[in-house]
């Protein structure tokens, strides 16, 4: 259920006559109407309030997928969304169950991710008693979540159901929580059928007043920057933006969540910009005199110091959600409605930009970054770039959370926006792997690596089991500096160099770990023998782990300090340079 402009056609919803008898339980609802929706696989993990939805579930069409912890279901599930375009699908019990979700649920939330939770909760008559496993699960996550159901009447399961997938989908996506009581799932309801698919609505038309103001700005600049975010790919508007990009010749940067929607070798992209992005980058948004945000949000990171962010341009917001626009930097102009039709629409004509395309060009190749660092030691950067250039068009990284999150949005190739997983606003460790599964399970025949740290896999190792008891291909790539690598860099710059709780050197034997698991796995040393540790981990027809061992003093640059311009960014020292 790819998103689109246009919206989808709609289908029919299952009739009630597939039901053995003239009544259903509410698990059995529950099941059919996730079906209904067109579900074809949920993540979850069971327990007792949510047991009699595991029974509806034996015989479902639909698969389940079971993980080793709820935050790998919850985590699962939104990497499904993200690549497939669906609205992913998790299961919780009560409990522990549903605060296990929490995380999973605010990185889908700050993200715009559509996704589903169902939680089971103890019956109706103990809610409030302080119950075995009882927590007020709704409550807790009102803030990080569209919206929130307690489920009182069985009969009105399916409405909840299709209700929840359309709040999921519409406008910005997020994610949805639907709890349970367990006598609520026991139940009996009548069979009948179901409402309809939910459907993703045709996006709302931008105003042709806000659209003929907008040529009117850009074919007024003469150095104009589209500043492309996360919005661009919820929409599925990346073929859109390539059209504007080709048609207008306007260079382009992206966010860490935009990356993917510009090829990263297109010749007018700049790269991510923000607290790690690239120099040229960077220096190109202090330099523009139109910033074009395309669906981004205006973040920290991405724009450190705010009053000093693209201090000579006019700002032109393009975006869905008009919450957005002039939250954090006030815009000259906006325009609200679908991404895909807004770029579509606009149409400044013949630009004479020809100077700013020489000074983009400029900037990228005296800026271009150099991988032939001295030193036998593995050098990241350039070793993420082989893995992203080898995999080929179908590579999908998931990532997770820490320097190695930035070497790969800084050096990986990446095709297009499904091709680039990560937990962008949250900053969640522990989501690579869980969301390798979930990718695998969107796009099977993709190869998909999930690229993590030596504190970040810890956080759900725990999943490797379900890599290898479903037999899912991910191949993991773990980068060991046998440290906490982007806390030790700040402690190291702006912490007088104190080094508190960051040491990870008791670390397992990474490999042998996975071979307890029955991954394959390898490790690896040395540069030269780079090249033949891809060919292994490429080759194997299942999942498989490569134990890359590098610099534990090696840092992620440039590197904009707090409270600084994003052109004020610090580099390499020489002394690094020679050290890697």
């Amino acid at each position: 259920m790819k998103r689109s402009a246009q919206g989808i056609a709609a289908t029919t919803a299952p009739a009630a006559s597939a039901a053995s008898s003239a009544t259903w339980t509410g698990a059995e609802a529950l099941v059919r109407s996730l079906e209904a929706q067109g579900v074809e696989v949920v993540f979850g993990y069971p327990g007792g309030a949510i047991m009699p939805v595991y029974d509806a579930l034996v015989g479902a069409r639909l698969s389940h997928i079971l993980t080793r912890h709820e935050q790998g279901a919850v985590f699962a599930a939104d990497a499904y969304a993200r690549v497939s375009g669906r609205v992913g699908v998790c299961l919780a019990t009560s409990g522990p169950g549903g605060t296990n979700l929490v995380t999973g649920l605010a990185n889908a939330h700050l993200d715009s991710v559509p996704l589903v939770a169902i939680t089971g909760q103890v019956a109706r008559p103990l809610i409030g008693t302080d119950a075995f496993q009882e927590v007020d699960i709704f409550g807790i996550t009102l803030p990080i979540v569209k919206h929130s159901f307690l489920v009182t009447d069985p009969e009105e399961i399916p409405e909840v159901i299709a209700e929840a997938f359309r709040i999921a989908i519409e406008g910005r996506p997020g994610p949805v929580l639907i709890d349970l009581p367990k006598d609520v799932a026991q139940a009996s309801v009548r069979a009948r059928e179901f409402p309809p698919q939910a459907l993703i609505p045709a996006a709302p038309m931008p105003m042709p007043e806000d659209i003929a103001r907008a040529e009117a700005m850009i074919a007024a600049s003469r150095r104009p920057l589209l500043y492309v975010g996360g919005g661009v790919a919820i929409a599925d508007a990346q073929g859109a933006l390539r059209d504007f990009v080709r048609r207008t010749g306007i260079p382009a940067v992206a966010t860490l969540k935009g990356l993917g929607s510009l090829p990263s070798e297109h010749p007018l992209f700049l790269g991510m910009l923000g607290m790690h992005g690239m120099r040229a980058a960077n220096l190109a948004v202090q330099e523009c005199d139109l910033l074009i945000c395309c669906g981004a949000r205006f973040d920290d990171r991405a724009t450190g110091r705010i009053d000093g962010f693209a201090p000579r341009a006019k700002v032109l917001h393009l975006d869905i959600d008009p919450a957005e626009v002039g939250k954090l930097k006030a815009a000259d102009h906006a325009v609200i409605g679908g991404m895909a039709l807004t770029l579509d629409s606009l149409d400044p004509g013949a630009l004479p930009i020809g100077d700013w395309q020489d000074r983009i060009s400029e900037l990228k190749l005296e800026h271009a970054w150099r991988y032939d660092a001295p030193g036998d030691g593995i050098y990241a950067p350039h070793l993420l770039k082989r893995l992203s250039e080898r995999a080929g068009d179908d590579f999908i990284v998931t990532c997770d959370v820490g320097q190695h999150q930035m070497w790969v949005a800084q050096h990986c190739r990446l095709p297009r926006p499904q091709a680039h997983v990560t937990s962008g606003g949250l900053g969640a460790m522990g989501f690579g792997i869980p969301a390798g599964i979930g990718a695998l399970y969107a796009e099977p025949d993709a190869s998909v690596v999930t690229v993590t740290g030596d504190g970040s896999i810890m956080m759900n190792i725990q999943e490797l089991a379900t890599l290898k008891r479903y037999g899912l291909p991910l191949k993991i790539v773990l980068l060991d500096n046998e440290t906490l690598g982007m806390v030790r860099q700040w402690q190291d710059l702006f912490f007088a160099g104190k080094r508190s709780q960051v040491e990870l050197s008791d670390n397992p034997d990474f490999a042998a770990v996975a071979r307890a698991f029955g991954i394959p796995a390898r490790t690896l040393l040395r540069r030269t023998e780079a090249e033949d540790a891809l060919d292994w981990l490429l080759a194997n027809r299942g999942p498989a782990l490569l134990h890359v061992k590098i610099d534990p003093d090696a840092n992620v640059w440039p590197l904009v300090p707090p409270g600084a311009r994003n052109d004020e960014m610090m580099e390499e020292t020489r002394e690094e340079e020679k050290r890697s």
